[in-house]
């Protein structure tokens, strides 16, 4: 039986999303929105482009929570995008109401499901959606880690001019300001960039990785959302193929690398059960200052929500 895969949203990302797992025929896709049309219109599009593009996977679009039952996989992408001069931050409140709204609903028809969090503020979210659904921490996973660190490596391959696929790159941390790039264990064919480029350079990059999201905003007026679906259908893949893929996920920690009861970007590997394995790297006494750090940013925007009637 083919695996359905539920993307809650049909905005940007959202609609990317849904495109990208049928035209990889990786599953049946329910696409979800509350503007009447929207979703039922863009799911008839991408139908109609199937037989174009070579593939049988099923795309609904609906308004409504019925047709996502027994959904292997949820992505929520809903909530209101990053305008000019907006942090992730300011979108807490909003978000925060749509994503508990959302997840209970899809919690109650798709009770075995792995949620995958795009929506910002991303670590934020996480936690609404663990609360909300009541699932086990392994289900519950922020799409952020596998986003910074394309952008990382896209920026590398740049500044190289080598090919994406001889670049690697980790970054850690939360999905905002305070994120983690580790040049240490960023490579270009097996070769730390810290090798292949001198230091100044190297923070350039590194800089323009933790601005990546606003500088696309800037530009478009909008969030980005070719490489935020792109990454949220990587994870779907390795959880409904079992790969056991190793990547940055947003997940949650209960003392893995001295942090408890947080969300934040970390290497997990992903497989049919969702975060089967936390990753452990040993870091620098300055990436170890730089993680907390970004957990200390994540960790007060928890301590808002708590204040929020959502």
């Amino acid at each position: 039986m083919k695996h359905k895969v539920t993307v809650v949203g049909a905005g940007n990302v959202g609609a990317t999303a849904a495109q990208r797992l049928a035209e990889k025929d990786l599953c049946e896709v329910v696409l979800v929105d509350i503007v009447p049309g929207v979703a039922q219109g863009k799911a008839l599009d991408l139908t109609q482009a199937a037989p174009i593009e070579k593939h049988d996977s099923r795309i609904t679009g609906t308004n409504g929570y019925e047709a996502t039952a027994g959904s292997d996989i949820v992505i929520i992408t809903a909530g209101i995008p990053r305008k000019p001069g907006m942090s992730r931050d300011d979108l807490l409140s909003t978000n925060a109401g749509i994503m508990k709204k959302v997840t209970r609903q899809v919690a109650r028809l798709s009770p075995q499901a792995v949620i995958i969090v795009v929506s910002n503020p991303l670590d934020a979210m996480c936690h609404v959606a663990y609360e909300s659904s009541g699932f086990p921490k392994n289900r519950v996973i922020g799409m952020a880690g596998i986003l910074d660190s394309a952008r990382f490596r896209a920026f590398i391959a740049m500044e190289l001019n080598v090919s994406v696929e001889n670049t690697h790159a980790f970054v850690l941390g939360g999905h905002g300001d305070t994120m983690v790039p580790l040049p240490r264990y960023s490579t270009v064919a097996g070769i730390p960039i810290t090798e292949l480029m001198p230091q100044h350079r190297i923070e350039a990059l590194v800089e323009r990785t933790r601005k990546g999201g606003a500088e696309i905003v800037e530009l478009l007026n909008t969030s980005a959302y070719y490489a935020p679906a792109s990454a949220a259908v990587e994870m779907a893949e390795s959880i409904l193929k079992d790969k056991k893929k190793i990547l940055p996920c947003a997940a949650y920690l209960e003392g893995e690398y001295g942090i408890r009861d947080l969300f934040i970007g970390v290497p997990v590997k992903l497989g049919a059960g969702g975060v089967e394995q936390i990753i452990t790297i040993t870091l620098t006494e300055e990436e170890k200052t730089a993680l907390n750090q970004s957990a200390a940013a994540v960790r007060e925007l928890k301590q808002a929500l708590k204040k929020l009637k959502y």
